[in-house]
């Protein structure tokens, strides 16, 4: 059968575990074959540095930049993207247009030397890229030793076998769609270690304007989840949120309330300024602004500039 649509994704198992779940829904929501739907692996330069922290080498937009050039030029039709990985400013004519339903979005912790944080001795070493988790690791445990822990999933878990670390922190959403969900030996609960905000989330995007591609999508489209990421990334945008700035956020939605909680914590984790907001679920973008306003009105300018 004559391909309908091509679905660009990185080449990392988790990315091609999100792109094919992507091609699954589509599959069922329109009744086609699998050949209806190609999925096209394209490298990134995040997927090829491994050897600094992203903040170091360009920041979010190194894991969608090359896919990005190939949507626009029509190679493919549409991006599946972790959501955390998508930059708030895109390129001009590009939109995020859907995302799937979200998985659980709290971290898993991955235990050698403990099951838990908690548990570990004092200054054993526990691996994260992530700014975010990073300070939160330190707001918990001053004393460990964190170090930097770049690679896809099962590249983490090798390394901690190999004794690089005697922990490290993964998205469970992540671990879930790679069936290793056995692997984590703690859960990190939403108040004390809260998520990169779209955590968990898989999201489309698309040229804006493609009508086409716009109707398949809206059936597999889950509204709340667009929500919630409505509200979180306009978190993340106010605060010009980036690789360099450590910030949590999470929206939920019951009924027609979205609830948000955000938090800005400094680097090594000894200040943090958190917020809570409900409204409107309509309003979801709103309130994500909102929220950023009220945080940095908390924190002060000189907040941000500290460690930028």
């Amino acid at each position: 059968m004559q391909t309908i649509l091509k679905i660009g994704t990185r080449g990392s198992p988790l990315a091609l575990a999100q792109a094919h779940e992507t091609q699954a829904r589509l599959m069922a929501a329109h009744g086609l074959p699998a050949e209806a739907f190609e999925v096209v692996v394209i490298s990134t330069s995040g997927d090829r540095i491994q050897d600094r922290p992203l903040s170091e080498a360009g920041g979010k937009g190194l894991f969608t930049k090359e896919i990005e050039e190939a949507l626009l030029a029509g190679a493919i039709d549409i991006a599946v993207h972790s959501s955390k990985d998508m930059p708030t400013q895109l390129p001009d004519g590009l939109e995020l247009s859907a995302f799937l339903p979200r998985e659980d979005a709290r971290d898993a912790f991955v235990g050698k030397a403990g099951k838990t944080i908690a548990d570990l001795p004092e200054g054993a070493k526990v691996g994260s890229s992530s700014l975010r988790r990073q300070a939160l690791i330190r707001r918990m445990r001053p004393d460990l030793d964190v170090v930097m822990f770049r690679g896809n999933v099962q590249t983490r878990l090798r390394k901690l076998e190999e004794g690089v670390a005697g922990g490290t922190i993964l998205a469970y959403a992540g671990l879930k769609r790679l069936g290793l969900e056995h692997v984590s030996t703690d859960l990190m609960p939403l108040d004390i270690f809260p998520p990169a905000p779209g955590q968990g989330a898989i999201g489309i995007e698309t040229r804006i304007g493609d009508r086409e591609v716009e109707k398949m999508l809206v059936a597999i489209h889950d509204v709340p989840t667009g929500q919630a990421l409505a509200c979180e990334r306009a978190f993340l945008a106010a605060l010009d949120g980036s690789c360099r700035t450590p910030i949590a956020g999470y929206a939920s939605i019951d009924a027609a309330t979205l609830s948000f909680s955000g938090l800005i914590i400094s680097p090594d984790g000894t200040q943090s300024h958190t917020v809570e907001l409900r409204g409107p679920a309509q309003e979801a973008a709103r309130i994500g602004d909102e929220a950023a306003r009220t945080v940095r009105a908390k924190a002060g300018e000189k907040f941000f500039d500290g460690w930028l």
